[in-house]
């Protein structure tokens, strides 16, 4: 009995008609026919009774059909496992994140699973969560790290909330500290402080703007427009003081002084995103799951 001659059976079976099974599996209609007859010889029974414009089973081939059925079905079970497994020896995967979080929070997780699976190309991009969402949704990436609320809610989208992050303000050792040497500043006390700003588009450039005018004030710019390690050095050179998660503030914390910001303070949620409609592959799974489980 050969794997092939069930997978035609079953054809047969379903469509009660032999060409449109052959066109089913994409054979020849008299090799169909031949492979069926092959597997009632070997079987010694009849599965069909075959009438003009009629076929139908036989109790041998009701028999024989849902353990066929079965053994596709596993069959189709261990390709996939198989598979599953292939994909993460060997396969990529491709994951945007906001630089920030590239800064601070991927490295240790990229590692980790660059270790467990070094067979993985891992593809990183870059970008504003809008970016991000837009990529997401033309399927150039199979997962995307993103702030919450999304710029654009969309419906298409999964997100699941990986974590919620203080933000705190940072400055040059140089430079007198932000809001008059207190230990916490507040909000308000970035009136009047020169502040280093991010592009337009920018997550952490929303977010400031948004808490110094809800404050009362406009924030003053010294300089704006760069990318996060941009930033921090226009921060070490003393060029103003920026507000950045406390991530990023410590892993890049050299030749900066931090400053928390007094409660309620201000933070972001960090949320993993994929498409809706379809289903990472298996080794985009396995960093979700990392990264879930971090």
């Amino acid at each position: 009995m050969q794997f092939q001659q069930l997978q035609y059976f079953v054809a047969v079976a379903e469509t009660r008609h032999f060409t449109r099974a052959a066109d089913l599996v994409h054979v020849a209609q008299p090799s169909l026919s031949q492979q069926i007859k092959a597997l009632e010889r070997e079987l010694g029974a009849d599965l069909f009774l075959r009438a003009r414009g009629n076929i139908t089973l036989t109790d041998a081939g009701e028999a024989l059909l849902p353990l066929a059925r079965r053994i596709l079905a596993d069959a189709d079970t261990a390709r996939h496992e198989v598979q599953e497994l292939v994909q993460l020896r060997r396969g990529r995967v491709r994951l945007g994140a906001t630089p920030s979080l590239c800064t601070g929070l991927l490295p240790d997780v990229l590692r980790a699973f660059h270790d467990r699976y070094p067979g993985i190309r891992l593809l990183i991009e870059e970008g504003g969560s809008h970016d991000l969402v837009r990529e997401l949704a033309r399927g150039a990436l199979d997962l995307a790290l993103v702030v919450l609320p999304l710029p654009t809610p969309s419906p298409a989208l999964t997100t699941v909330e990986l974590l919620r992050e203080d933000l705190v303000v940072v400055s040059s050792p140089d430079a007198p500290r932000p809001g008059g040497g207190r230990r916490t500043v507040r909000v308000a006390d970035l009136e009047g402080e020169r502040l280093v700003m991010f592009r337009h588009g920018y997550d952490l450039r929303e977010l400031t703007v948004t808490a110094c005018r809800a404050a009362g004030f406009e924030p003053d710019f010294a300089v704006e427009g760069g990318e996060m390690d941009a930033v921090l050095g226009f921060v070490r050179a003393g060029l103003g003081v920026a507000v950045v998660p406390r991530m990023v503030a410590t892993r890049s914390g050299r030749g900066l002084r931090v400053t928390p910001l007094a409660p309620p303070g201000l933070h972001r949620t960090i949320a993993l995103a994929h498409r809706s409609d379809v289903a990472p592959p298996r080794a985009a799974r396995e960093l979700q799951r990392m990264l879930l489980e971090r």
